[in-house]
């Protein structure tokens, strides 16, 4: 059975040559978004497979065109839907590179060693991802995904080794 990720949020239609506007999760717009890369659509129980005619940046949307849906009217009942991409599709990642889904769950520790607790969330904001660690009995513990803080990122045994500079556990 195939799983799906996200790519992004169709939240409205742009001019009326079938554009839509989509707020991004991935990182690589132009690796998702390029004339023909295949996206599967959904929304609610409905699924569409859909080919990228265009796509260009407009201030922090992405517009995306599909092949076979020329005009507004088509794209209309798009909007709300998300769109994903089937595991078949991940990128090739570089050393050292990771998917979101993949650190979600993971056991955080510090430079000791010693168990903080795990990975509940991460959240985009624009700057820097905050990667939401959950703890025991305490109040989650929120990291700035920055260098100095993460110090090492290990999917192969689910491990987040950090260092939890001063201020940030309050």
């Amino acid at each position: 059975m195939m799983e799906f990720y996200d790519v992004g949020k169709i939240v409205n239609t742009h001019g009326l040559k079938g554009e839509v506007r989509v707020i991004s999760v991935t990182s690589n717009p132009e690796d998702r978004y390029y004339a023909g890369a295949p996206l599967s659509w959904f929304k609610d129980e409905e699924q569409l497979d859909l080919t990228v005619r265009t796509h260009r940046v407009h201030k922090n949307f992405d517009l995306v065109a599909f092949e076979d849906f020329p005009s507004i009217n088509d794209v209309e009942r798009l909007v709300g839907g998300t769109l994903k991409v089937g595991d078949n599709q991940l990128l090739e990642l570089e050393e050292n590179e990771f998917y979101l889904h993949e650190i979600v769950g993971c056991a955080v520790v510090d430079e000791s060693g010693e168990q903080l607790g795990k990975i509940k969330e991460v959240l985009s904001t624009g700057a820097n991802d905050v990667w939401i660690v959950q703890r025991p009995n305490k109040k989650d513990l929120l990291l700035p995904y920055i260098e100095s803080v993460i110090l090492n990122v290990d999917i192969e045994n689910q491990q987040v080794t950090v260092h939890v500079m001063e201020g940030l556990d309050e």
